[in-house]
């Protein structure tokens, strides 16, 4: 998909495939650390990918200046998103923050800023504490 494509997805569709790419990068981070059986790997990816850690990553984010301003355009897009889809496990606003966390990420990806993605992924899988991973 070329940028021009790319910049006509709603926030929810970015946030869509941005979410399934984040979910593959957590999975084989959590592989290349010897992590193998199923409970460890679904415990472990818990603290990667909920919306309460994605919005803390953005809290971050926000904090340092982390984000370009083309990326802060795609998270606004994302976060002010209007989804049928309610929060499960956590209250609207966090829900909202990480559906533009996501959108980012599908931006990223889908017009191929696989350098940028990569600069992203590191500080995201280095964030948490890596106690939890029991190798």
């Amino acid at each position: 998909m070329d940028k021009k494509q790319a910049e006509l997805l709603n926030g929810i569709a970015l946030a869509y495939i941005g979410d399934a790419v984040y979910e593959v990068a957590v999975r084989d981070f959590l592989l290349a650390q010897g992590l193998t059986k199923p409970n460890d790997l679904q415990k472990a990816a818990v603290t990667f990918v909920s919306a309460k850690a994605q919005a803390k990553i953005i809290a971050r984010w926000l904090e340092t200046d982390f984000l370009t301003d083309e990326e802060m355009i795609y998270f606004k897009r994302g976060r002010n998103a209007h989804s049928k889809t309610t929060a499960k496990n956590t209250d609207v606003v966090t829900y909202r923050i990480s559906t533009g966390f996501e959108a980012v990420i599908g931006y990223l990806h889908l017009t191929g800023q696989e350098k940028r993605l990569s600069e992203i992924f590191k500080d995201c899988l280095s964030a948490p504490s890596k106690s939890h991973l029991k190798i």
